[in-house]
């Protein structure tokens, strides 16, 4: 039994390693921070003006 977990780990390891693509995964991260940096500083501004309309009356 130690011999088959001997060969198994470093085969498992090897199929895992071709199998996730860690560039996909950081592409994913990266996206959805850019999108998430979009939406608030798109809410920053509107509060700004929001807060400056009200100021002015």
């Amino acid at each position: 039994m130690k011999n088959l977990r001997l060969y198994l780990l470093p085969f498992l390891l090897i199929l895992l390693t071709f199998s996730v693509s860690s560039c996909d995964v950081v592409g994913g991260i990266f996206k959805a921070g850019a999108y998430t940096a979009l939406i608030g500083v798109f809410v920053l501004v509107l509060l700004l003006y929001f807060l400056v309309r009200k100021m002015r009356r």
